[in-house]
């Protein structure tokens, strides 16, 4: 019976048995409740409904066909979480398992809108991604930029979505500043975005739900929701593209503060850091580590012909020691930006996503080290789960984790 407005006890139970089946599933419905801490009862009619929105499904093996005739309530009796072993008569324990595969389940889209180009995905409910796209944003204005990133957008869904699998809606990421309440773009200085309702503007012109967030905080969601245990515990996320911010949770929540502008960490000092910054300071983060103050660097040493990190590291992975070298130069200032967060926070893990500590582990270990102490952070500075598809995972994310908080909106 699906719950009624307000019931949060309902929602949380149906978030519960979601996530359960997230991290332990396939699994038989009479393990969940111990996994969990659920009565059968509960867990019973949760899973119930979350089969008929079309989240669960059952997963019989070759050997554990569906029943569809005899005695048996459909409890089980057999031993081995998500075994689906029948050792005596009556219904089998068929396997549940979030609906995801080549046989249908819902499906989430996925939007990075970074500073040179927008990044396209769809994801299942698993966080793996089915399709994505590169869009350049070369040529268009930042008035024009919404519409043209919405309109090749809608010929990514149409080209891209398989036929018959529901599409929940659009998760939208991007760093500044965002408040995620109303989807409003409260600050992009790189985009020359100021108070851009984005949501609003995206959903009008796509016919979907769309939720829009920072991509630190994007990132952040989806680690706990798809990543380390421990991320569950508590984390620290920072961000290092064009855009420098970063992000904390604790618990299973990411902290927004208020107006949701918390995650600004543009102008931290780095130690030893001299680099000038437009606030009039030097040693600032973003001014020592950007993608784009790297990129540039990358030109004027003569190491490639454009300012593009990419370049930089495929430069560097073909052997060119300057490439390395000026990869490893930022890594020791991320690192030692990584220290100061370190120690004010102390999470159980911090992900770094910056693009060659994410490709290339050796830039990660030099972050790592930076850092300092490396008994007590060194193996706790870790890259995104998701690896090179960070982005198109986290944007998703946007849109499915709240659903993972309250799948009872679908049920």
């Amino acid at each position: 019976m699906p719950p009624t407005p307000g019931d949060g006890r309902a929602a949380a139970n149906a978030a519960a048995v979601l996530r359960t089946v997230l991290s332990h599933g396939p699994l038989a419905r009479s393990d969940i409740p111990q996994l969990c801490g659920l009565s059968p009862a509960a867990v019973s009619r949760q899973t119930t409904a979350l089969l008929r929105a079309g989240l669960l499904c059952e997963r019989p093996g070759p050997d554990h066909p569906p029943a569809t005739t005899g005695p048996g309530t459909g409890t089980g009796t057999g031993t081995g979480t998500g075994s689906g072993t029948t050792p005596g008569p009556g219904r089998p324990r068929i396997p549940l398992d979030l609906h995801t595969g080549p046989l249908g389940g819902p499906l989430a889209a996925g939007l990075h809108i970074g500073v040179p180009a927008s990044t396209f995905s769809l994801v299942d409910l698993r966080g793996r991604v089915l399709a994505r796209r590169a869009f350049p944003h070369a040529g268009r204005s930042p008035g024009r930029l919404p519409a043209a990133i919405a309109a090749e957008l809608g010929r990514f869904l149409q080209e891209s979505k398989p036929a018959g699998r529901p599409l929940l809606g659009l998760g939208a990421a991007l760093g500044g500043w965002v408040r995620p309440a109303d989807g409003t773009v409260v600050r992009h200085d790189a985009l020359g975005w100021h108070g851009l309702p984005l949501g609003a503007e995206l959903s009008d012109r796509l016919g979907l739900p769309v939720s829009v967030d920072n991509h630190a905080r994007a990132v952040a969601h989806a680690e706990i929701l798809f990543g380390r245990p421990e991320a569950r515990s508590s984390l620290l996320h920072l961000f290092i593209g064009n855009v420098v911010d970063a992000a904390f949770g604790i618990e299973g929540t990411v902290h927004q503060g208020p107006e949701a502008a918390a995650g600004d960490v543009a102008h931290l000092p780095v130690p030893g850091s001299r680099t000038p910054c437009a606030c009039g300071r030097t040693g600032c983060l973003q001014a020592s580590a950007s993608d784009g103050v790297i990129g540039a660097e990358a030109v004027r040493r003569g190491i490639v012909p454009e300012p593009s990190v990419n370049l930089l590291v495929d430069a560097a992975a073909t052997g060119d020691p300057r490439a390395d070298r000026l990869l490893r130069e930022r890594a020791r200032t991320v690192g030692r930006a990584a220290a100061l967060l370190l120690d004010v926070f102390n999470p159980a893990v911090m992900v770094v996503a910056e693009l060659s500590s994410i490709l290339h582990e050796g830039y990660l270990d030099e972050i790592r080290a930076a850092a300092g102490d490396q008994d007590r952070y060194g193996r706790r500075i870790v890259a995104p789960h998701a690896g090179p598809a960070v982005l198109p995972v986290a944007s998703a994310t946007v849109l499915l984790a709240p659903l993972f908080r309250d799948p009872s909106r679908l049920t």
